[in-house]
């Protein structure tokens, strides 16, 4: 269930109920980057067994699944894979979101599984399916999420 953005988490061999912001796995690929042209070796998301939610980074950044279509041969992998609808904009509100993958000069002739995103605070965090075919792979971008507006107010301090 994922009831109030909470959902069963494997956390030490124990399933409860836990927020996936506090309890994710890191995947720092290099080769996921929507700017990797390398595609020796060529790598697939289908041979990974994914347990859990994750949180994608590129170097130091935080990074997520590109909303738009990822030429194929991009990102370490025949067709790259991308969802279809933008990200959540909710503060833990959690999404479920079309999967995608760029071949054969179609953006969507590869239909993957539905997959499952949280924002939380500053990043996003993905539960992932296993692509159903090879080769393919979630890709990786750079972002930045809007800030939000709150209502403090500025004090100048003047000097006299």
């Amino acid at each position: 269930s994922l009831f109030g953005g909470m959902d069963c988490i494997s956390i030490n061999g124990d399933l409860q109920c836990a927020d996936p912001c506090d309890h994710y796995s890191v995947l720092n690929d290099s080769w996921r980057s929507v700017d990797n042209t390398n595609n020796n070796p060529v790598h697939c998301d289908r041979n990974i067994n994914w347990a859990g939610w994750y949180r994608f980074f590129l170097g130091q950044a935080d990074a997520r699944i590109p909303e738009k279509c990822i030429a194929e041969l991009r990102c370490g992998t025949s067709a790259p894979l991308w969802i279809t609808a933008p990200h959540p904009t909710q503060m833990y509100q959690i999404v479920t979101r079309s999967v995608c993958g760029a071949w054969s000069g179609s953006c969507c002739n590869y239909v993957s599984r539905p997959i499952q995103i949280k924002l939380c605070n500053g990043f996003y965090v993905y539960k992932l399916a296993t692509p159903t075919g090879c080769y393919t792979a979630y890709c990786a971008g750079l972002f930045s999420i809007p800030s939000v507006k709150s209502n403090i107010f500025s004090v100048r301090i003047f000097a006299f």
